[in-house]
């Protein structure tokens, strides 16, 4: 399994794209697979509101819905602020592309369409692991799920092979270096400098009246989740943004791999601002009520600390998980307060999610995949793919509203008994 599974019939040739309509098959494929990519971004967006705005909402900094309103324009505004993430986004990871960025020959036959495959079923299980995840209240990694399910579609289709492990060896890369080792360090460092920066806080305000301070705080807060929300939208808007221009590229309607398409840009910024301002209740309350018992003063050093590490990673182009960096520094503004309790029940329950996201959304995409290519590796398959995406996508949402989380109730006590009352608008 060291070369693409494409199919070899007659109506297939390398650059054939005008044999037998592989030029409208495989047009098809390339608007399902920017359609899905899209639809990924969009949960990415509703998934990973609680990085930015949980804590504020949580210390009544800003009113639920003003806070993803705001997060959602922020973050629409950082997705344009950078393309560096977006260029190494595939490419430091997986052996589907050429040392100059461009696909390989034995991937673009018959306008893309191995590699257009490939990419939809990798998306396809970043995509179910994003929604399970968001259905349990974990806020799971959105860039592990899209790396673990492209991952496991091109082993499927490649082999083990057309996995980037460890790069070259001269620099941290592959699999290794740019994914592995970002998520062991980030969380820790983002904890450490929370700790820290909450310990020093709460130094400086002894002997302060708690309500001349934590006014302060808030205002702070909005400030802090805001460069947070902001440095979201650089980081994680892009990855969608090299997905799509990979497939541009495979097949045949992008040349540049230095660049990204300005209207890529536009759809990929409005696709996770949207999700973003749906507000994925269900991790912000994870997020703001789950882990500690967060006070002004911690939000708004987990925000800063999570805002540092999220904008240095995005600067040097490492796609890093921003889930698990403000996850981290709520971790260690609890930590930091002196008397404080952290629920390390809770935060067992995400490192365990975190350490089988990549597996679990690797197995999706391989599977996906094997279907498709069970179905012919072609339109057929992509459709079958997709339309599995549509019914596991709607029963995750049916099975959501037995226990809706809203803005009404996202503030609730921790301890307090699940909301069951149906509401007409939850996410």
């Amino acid at each position: 399994m060291n070369s693409a599974r494409t199919p070899a019939g007659p109506g297939y040739r390398p650059g054939g794209r005008d044999i037998l309509g592989a030029v409208d098959s495989a047009t098809v494929i390339l608007v399902l697979v920017v359609v899905v990519a899209l639809s990924f971004d969009f949960t990415n967006g509703f998934h990973d509101t609680a990085n930015a705005m949980a804590t504020s909402i949580a210390t009544y900094a800003l009113r639920p819905r003003m806070a993803v309103a705001l997060s959602g324009v922020l973050n629409l505004i950082g997705a344009f602020l950078s393309v560096q993430v977006a260029l190494t986004v595939t490419n430091a990871v997986l052996h589907i592309q050429n040392p100059d960025g461009t696909p390989r020959g034995d991937l673009v036959s018959g306008g893309g369409t191995a590699l257009l495959i490939i990419v939809l079923a990798g998306l396809t299980g970043a995509i179910v692991w994003n929604l399970l995840t968001w259905l349990l209240g974990l806020p799971s990694s959105s860039s592990h799920a899209l790396f673990g399910g492209l991952i496991g579609a091109t082993i499927a289709g490649l082999g083990w092979g057309g996995v980037n492990w460890v790069g070259s060896g001269d620099k941290p890369d592959g699999v290794v270096g740019k994914v592995i080792i970002p998520a062991i360090a980030s969380p820790v460092v983002a904890g450490i400098v929370a700790a820290a920066g909450t310990w020093l806080v709460y130094r400086t305000i002894v002997g302060v009246a708690t309500r001349y301070t934590d006014q302060g705080f808030r205002w702070g807060q909005i400030g802090s989740a805001s460069l947070v929300s902001l440095a979201h939208g650089t980081n994680d808007a892009q990855k969608t943004m090299g997905v799509i221009t990979l497939a541009l590229i495979g097949s045949g309607h992008w040349t540049s791999t230095t660049s990204i398409p300005f209207w890529v840009k536009l759809v990929c910024a409005l696709a996770i601002s949207l999700g973003t301002f749906f507000g994925g209740w269900r991790i912000i309350r994870t997020l703001g009520k789950g882990l500690i018992d967060i006070a002004p003063p911690q939000g708004l050093t987990a925000e800063t600390s999570s805002a540092a590490v999220t904008l240095v990673s995005s600067h040097l182009g490492y796609a890093l998980s921003t889930t698990q960096v403000t996850t981290g520094s709520v971790l260690g503004a609890g930590v930091g307060r002196p008397g404080a309790t952290v629920r390390w029940r809770v935060a067992g329950r995400m490192v365990a999610a975190w350490l089988i996201t990549i597996p679990a959304s690797a197995v999706v995409g391989a599977v996906m995949w094997y279907i498709a290519h069970a179905l012919g590796g072609g339109l057929l398959g992509a459709v079958v793919v997709t339309l599995i995406l549509i019914g596991v996508s709607a029963a995750i949402y049916v099975r959501s509203r037995r226990a809706p989380v809203h803005a009404s109730n996202v503030n609730d006590d921790w301890d307090a008994p699940a909301p069951t009352e149906q509401r007409p608008v939850a996410a």
